[in-house]
This record gives structure tokens, C-alpha cells and sequence, in this order.
């Protein structure tokens, strides 16, 4: 199914040790693929994985994922004893105690010897890199599914646009060819009653009449720009039915488009096909403004 390169997503996941990761995507137009990614500074290591899976599930387009991790419980934290330290502090109070002619035996508690400088350091508990990447990709996969979702979406309204669209277009260009030939039996009426006037009562010569109007039926002869055109059309029927990234393909097969009505265009000089090519470069315009959105 084609996908539209705007869209948005949002995965969201709490997990056992209070740690709650939300991941939004949001993408617009953009010729090739453009991902940036935005989460807090101690997760950037985490960065090119996401980027990586980015890629592997979008074409092109301008895509932004924002990152955000919050924890239920605030920040882990962990609690070490420096037992060297304390030790030193219990050796240099015992040493003060004899100094001053108490016991040196005298038993200290963990209150007291807590209360001394540097003996608890209160630290952030590091965290694990591998499992906190393994996190945030779980939770980008759930962002990706419903960001995809909504392309799809939205592409199938594109693609169903687009070909009613072509299937105008295949109307109005059933009429330039219903009309094609009668031009040229008006170009032979309009000549022939020309050629009249002006011998009046001489003969007219029959064969130069048929050689005139095949010259002329061969400048305005738009059979090869007609079936190329069926064919265009049948073209971007079977890749909007393939799907996938098929946006640039597209836009290369409406420049084709416009080359074959412009050519139609050029060589009609009957008002009727003109109008027909008139309201048939309205829709391929359309059908182009259109294709500029699929991925």
C-alpha cells in the first residue's frame, strides 16, 4: 500500500523499575530521507540505533522523533561507605580519647560515624546502556507501527484521489480521440469549399484535395500520444496497486504525462480537443500536486 510522507505516531511504555519511555514521530515532505532525533543528553549514545530503525521503515520524507523517559520513583540512587574512611576516623578518635586520658575502647555507632565528611556518598546508580537502547527501540517499534498506520491511511486517500482522477483524464482523452478524425474531415470540408470560391466554375483537382488533407491529417495525427498515454495511465494504476516507495517514480511518469498533452496540445488547433487538453492538464496538474505527497 502507498503511504503519504506526512504523518504521526506515538509509542509510549511503563516499565517495572518506574521508568516510563515515549517516543513521537512526526514527518513532513521532503525530497529525500531527513531524520532528527531529540531525547536527553545521557541517552544520546542511543541515537544512530534509532536513526538506523528509522530508516529501515521510512523512504523519504522530513521525519522528527522526540524522545522522553521519566521514572515514577525520581533518579536511582545509590549509597556506598567509604569503610576505609571510617575506619581512619575511628583509629584518629581512639588515639584523641587516650590523648585525653578517657578509654580508647569506646564503641562508636553507625548514626555517629555517619555524621562524618565523605564517610556515605550518595551516587546516580549507573545505568545499563544495552538494555536502556534495547527500551527505547521496543517502544520507537510501537511509534513506527502507528506512524505507519496513519501513512497508510492517508495514502490510500491519495491513491484513490489520483485515480479518479486518471480515470477523468482517460474520459476526456476517449473524446480527442472520437474527435481526432473529424477534424480532419472539417479541415477537407472548410478546404474544398474554399478551393470553390476560389475557381468557382473550373473543376477541382480531387487529387490534390486528398493529398492536402492526408498532409494535413498527418501534422494533426495524435494516435502515438494518445496510446502512450493509455499506456502512462496504465502505468501508475499498477504502481499505485504495488505500493511501497513509489513517489518518485510517480512524479517522473506525470512530467510524461504533461510531455504527451502538451504535444496533443500543440498539434490540435480544433477548439474542442483544446479545451479537452485544457481540462486534461487541470487534472494531471492535480494528480502532480498529489504525487508530492506519497513517500
Amino acid at each position: 500500500m502507498v503511504k503519504s510522507m506526512t504523518g504521526y505516531g506515538r509509542g509510549e511504555r511503563s516499565f517495572d523499575d518506574g521508568v516510563q519511555v515515549t517516543v513521537e514521530l512526526r514527518s513532513v515532505n521532503n525530497r529525500y530521507l531527513d531524520c532528527t532525533v531529540k531525547l536527553p543528553r545521557t541517552y544520546i549514545f542511543a541515537e544512530d540505533a534509532l536513526k538506523g530503525r528509522v530508516q529501515k521503515a521510512v523512504g523519504r520524507g522530513k521525519v522528527d522523533m522526540f524522545v522522553t523517559i521519566t521514572r515514577s520513583g525520581g533518579e536511582a540512587m545509590a549509597v556506598t561507605v567509604n569503610e576505609e574512611l571510617a575506619k581512619g576516623y575511628i583509629e584518629a578518635l581512639a588515639r584523641l580519647q587516650k590523648l585525653g586520658g578517657g578509654s580508647a575502647k569506646k564503641r562508636w555507632s553507625a548514626a555517629e560515624l555517619a555524621r562524618f565528611p565523605d564517610v556515605l556518598t550518595v551516587e546516580k546508580r549507573a545505568e545499563d546502556l544495552d538494555e536502556m537502547k534495547a527500551r527505547l527501540l521496543e517502544v520507537l517499534e510501537l511509534a513506527i507501527g502507528d506512524f505507519n498506520a496513519m501513512r497508510e491511511t492517508e495514502g490510500g486517500r491519495l491513491a484513490q484521489d489520483i485515480l479518479s482522477r486518471a480515470e477523468a483524464i482517460e474520459r476526456l482523452l476517449a473524446e480527442v480521440e472520437e474527435r481526432s478524425p473529424q477534424t480532419v474531415n472539417d479541415y477537407r470540408a472548410r478546404l474544398e469549399a474554399k478551393m470553390r470560391e476560389v475557381l468557382q466554375n473550373t473543376q477541382i483537382d480531387e487529387a490534390r484535395l486528398l493529398t492536402e488533407a492526408a498532409i494535413f491529417a498527418d501534422k494533426v495525427a495524435v494516435d502515438e500520444e494518445t496510446v502512450r498515454l493509455h499506456s502512462h495511465l496504465g502505468q501508475l494504476r499498477e504502481l499505485l496497486g504495488t505500493g511501497g516507495a513509489v513517489g518518485r517514480k510517480l512524479d517522473f511518469l506525470i512530467q510524461e504525462f504533461n510531455r504527451e498533452a502538451n504535444t496533443i496540445g500543440s498539434k490540435c488547433s480544433d477548439m474542442e480537443i483544446t479545451r479537452r487538453v485544457v481540462d486534461m492538464k487541470a487534472e494531471i496538474e492535480k494528480i502532480r500536486e498529489q504525487v508530492q505527497n506519497l513517500e
